[in-house]
């Protein structure tokens, strides 16, 4: 059926587009706020939360290594997320109970990224004190 045409019609069309629009699943994401409902950072770029434990996350094939993480919990709202710990030797600068602030990891729209399953953001900040910055040796980290 064609759409309605001639005299009169905006008030259909118009009602037409609204209920259509809920076919669009990004609309209807944006709309409900699923994307913050579902997500442990509550829509935030990035979030701080306390050390609970080192893990090593065996990476998908057809790589073979031991990707090393921590687990987090976040202080806003309690949730346990897992995160990435980025650089050479930068899991040895993080230690159970250190405070750490995490952050989407980038990729394919929230979800895990690259050969790394399950994880979905990085660790940005030790302590207060940029984890790029330890690992490069600027910096020193601070005991709390």
């Amino acid at each position: 059926m064609p759409p309605p045409s001639g005299l009169y019609t905006a008030n259909r069309l118009a009602s037409l587009r609204k209920r259509r629009r809920w076919s669009d699943r990004y609309y209807k994401r944006r709309v409900l706020h699923l994307k913050e409902k579902s997500d442990p950072l509550e829509g935030a770029p990035q979030g701080r939360g306390i050390v609970i434990e080192k893990v090593g996350i065996e990476a998908k094939q057809p790589n073979s290594a031991i990707r090393k993480c921590v687990k987090v919990q976040l202080i806003k709202n309690g949730r346990q997320i897992t995160a990435f710990a980025v650089g050479d030797g930068a899991i040895n600068f993080i230690d159970e109970h250190d405070e750490v602030m995490v952050e989407g990891i980038g990729g394919r729209m929230g979800r895990s990224y690259g050969d790394i399953p399950g994880v979905r953001y990085k660790v940005i900040q030790v302590n207060s004190v940029s984890l790029d910055e330890l690992v490069r040796g600027r910096k020193e980290k601070p005991q709390r």
